[in-house]
């Protein structure tokens, strides 16, 4: 596969994102952005990964969110709008972002995830914030799983999908 799907980033849940954001950025001194504040938290470790000879590389920006586990779905604003807030209550676990390949469709990720026992979460959503597109599921052992599509600049946004 000439593109293939690639991790994007991770999720921690939290019953309290900017908590949970100013926690981690004490701890470890990582930037602790608000996207929007108390909803949804990026902490960025920052730096790049380096080569065999020490120097940087162009590969960087690599970073950790923290989501509201009372607002699963990218969805900042609670009232009105496209789609609801998903909440997985006091079900505190990480999520995976995965970047789909360009030669890739989500509905046949999903579809083969669904034939082999996944659940789907959510299809057709695209988050603002971030330009993207998205669709999540979780597998047979509760893990969850969060596909990412570029929307493109300019966003092209098919009008089957809800938005934040």
């Amino acid at each position: 596969m000439e593109n293939p799907t690639t991790l994007i980033f991770v999720d921690l849940a939290s019953d309290d994102p900017e908590a949970t954001g100013a926690f981690y950025a004490e701890v470890f001194g990582w930037t602790n952005e608000g996207r929007p504040a108390g909803v949804y938290h990026r902490l960025v470790p920052g730096g790049n990964f380096r080569h065999k000879d020490g120097t940087d590389s162009a590969i960087g920006n690599l970073h950790i969110g923290v989501y509201n586990s009372a607002n699963a779905r990218p969805y900042p604003a609670i009232e009105g709008g496209g789609s609801r807030p998903l909440s997985r209550g006091t079900d505190h676990k990480a999520r995976i972002w995965l970047l789909i390949g360009d030669d890739q469709k989500a509905d046949d990720i999903l579809a083969a995830a669904e034939t082999r026992g996944a659940k789907v979460l959510w299809r057709n959503h695209y988050w603002k914030e971030f330009n993207g597109l998205n669709w999540a599921f979780e597998d047979p052992w509760g893990n969850e799983i969060i596909l990412w599509g570029k929307a493109g600049d300019p966003a092209v946004v098919p009008e089957s999908f809800t938005r934040e």
